[in-house]
């Protein structure tokens, strides 16, 4: 589902990526790891189009980034780590903007949006301001935003941030039933214990190359994640 081939990201002279190659497989859940500064939210943010890169390629479904980036796009939905959106727009209106966007008939989008917003008990509060919401509040939106359109790559930057426990059991949920019909998630998040249970593999970067990679199960032959995230960091 997503293929990343020697990506590469400078900042001037600082490599922020370096030569970083990794694939996301169709019903998997890929946990990306690392400390603030690592390279996460620049990989990020270049698969789902928002940044250009100085080397390498990314594919999603077989499809370039780089030469057929609205055929991407199409595909995928991104969960920013700061839901920066328009205030000045209600929830559902800025729910109709992103439909539109997609061009999810009326139908269709009525039907969607009712089934985000009553899981995440977002209902009643879909006719006020943005700018009236809570973060909590305004991740949830973001999260229905990236749902309706039945997104077959789920690209999601510390998605658990301002949930309450109950919505993050649900997101859990709904990732999973995305892989389960054949999609995929690509996620970065600094809460290990959550990533252990529940990607098929993690990868973990530092300093813009990729120190680990495995499944799961190769994670629990050596200990646990923390550990091995710390046993990475502290090991120049």
């Amino acid at each position: 589902m997503l293929e990343i081939r020697n990506f590469t990201k400078c900042y001037g002279n600082f490599k922020a990526v370096d030569n970083l190659t990794l694939t996301v497989k169709d019903g998997e859940i890929y946990g990306f790891i690392g400390h603030n500064g690592a390279g996460k939210s620049t990989t990020i943010k270049a698969v789902v189009g928002a940044m250009s890169f100085d080397g390498g390629e990314i594919f999603i479904d077989g499809k370039s980034v780089k030469s057929e980036p609205m055929e991407c796009k199409k595909i995928v939905a991104y969960v920013p780590d700061n839901p920066d959106i328009y205030d000045y727009l209600t929830g559902i209106q800025y729910l109709n903007f992103i439909c539109d966007v997609y061009r999810i008939g009326k139908s269709e989008r009525n039907d969607r949006i009712k089934k985000y917003a009553d899981l995440f008990e977002m209902t009643a509060s879909l006719g006020d301001l943005i700018s009236a919401y809570s973060h909590g509040m305004k991740q949830k939106l973001v999260i229905i935003s990236a749902l309706v359109h039945n997104p077959k790559l789920l690209v999601l930057d510390e998605p658990f941030v301002g949930l309450d426990p109950i919505a993050s059991f649900k997101l859990k949920e709904i990732m999973r039933s995305v892989c389960d019909e054949g999609g995929a998630i690509f996620f970065s998040t600094h809460v290990l214990e959550v990533a252990e249970k529940l990607c098929d593999r993690v990868g973990i970067i530092k300093k813009g190359k990729l120190a680990f990679e495995g499944t799961v199960k190769e994670v629990a032959a050596s200990g646990n994640l923390e550990s091995l995230f710390l046993e990475i960091e502290e090991n120049e």
